[in-house]
């Protein structure tokens, strides 16, 4: 189809339309069901009486703004970051008709008891850039602040802590270490949160780990919240304390590590303050 509308911008009655149908291929791919993308673009042609490039290029603008809320996207719509303001309001009108797709837009992967933990791939953490959100992205992600609502989210919190309590001991093992792996504690579960970290291991040589786990459906870059004590405790013990990012762990977690002094790695800012008389 040839794009009559080429060169002018979406209206909100069609940017309602594209949003909506990204969302639902978005939660048949998570459902693991089938859709033919080619079938969904037709459909949408005739609605809007977009092109098919347009259409395409337009879901690629919506895997960039899920992209910076740190929510999962739509594989094979790497997001294209040059998008209008009206697509950013099509977005954060969908997901405020449905908190939950922000919230919690997959069920948190169960936990695997006393089974040997999948293998975890650890990688090298992300160069950083401490770049600013756009402003055009403010607003929407103040309402919907991917830290936040990976901090409030305990099961995929616990369960992040719990894979990487599987993956030590399973590392201490294949290590030939297995009095160390049997030494390895849960320390946020065992004792509850505030020592500054959650899990207690071990290098092959002897020397403590004490793991700090974040955890997120996101990307890698997604922003995270650390506290003051988890903080402090980085400073306190730089020899000792390592923080672990777990991400896209709705669909093939990854991982990477990060070793204090943590202010050369992520940009720390302020988000709460402490009020006293």
């Amino acid at each position: 189809m040839t794009d009559a509308l080429a060169g002018s911008d979406w209206t909100d009655r069609e940017i309602d339309l594209i949003v909506a149908d990204y969302f639902d291929m978005l939660s048949l791919h998570l459902a693991g069901r089938p859709f033919v993308k080619a079938q969904r673009n037709a459909a949408l042609q005739e609605l809007t009486s977009r092109s098919r490039g347009s259409i395409e290029f337009k879901h690629h603008n919506i895997s960039a703004v899920l992209d910076w809320l740190g929510m999962v996207w739509l594989k094979g719509y790497v997001p294209r970051h040059n998008f209008q303001r009206a697509l950013i309001d099509g977005v954060e009108r969908h997901i405020a008709r449905d908190p939950a797709l922000f919230e919690n837009p997959i069920s948190t992967p169960t936990a695997p008891g006393l089974q040997e933990s999948q293998p975890l791939f650890f990688e090298a953490p992300p160069v950083a850039a401490f770049e600013d959100v756009p402003p055009v992205l403010e607003r929407i992600m103040r309402k919907f602040d991917p830290a936040l609502r990976d901090a409030r989210n305990r099961q995929l919190g616990k369960s992040g802590e719990e894979r990487i309590f599987f993956a030590e001991q399973s590392g201490l093992r294949v290590a030939g270490r297995d009095d160390l792996a049997r030494k390895v504690r849960w320390v946020s579960a065992e004792d509850g949160d505030g020592a500054g970290y959650d899990i207690r291991s071990f290098d092959p040589g002897g020397r403590e780990r004490l793991i700090e786990v974040k955890t997120t459906t996101g990307h890698k870059q997604t922003p995270f919240l650390l506290s003051e004590n988890e903080r402090a405790f980085s400073e306190e013990r730089p020899d000792a304390f390592r923080l672990v990012r777990l991400f896209d762990f709705a669909r093939e977690p990854r991982a990477f590590e990060l070793t204090p002094p943590l202010d050369r790695s992520v940009l720390l800012k302020a988000a709460t303050w402490r009020a006293e008389f």
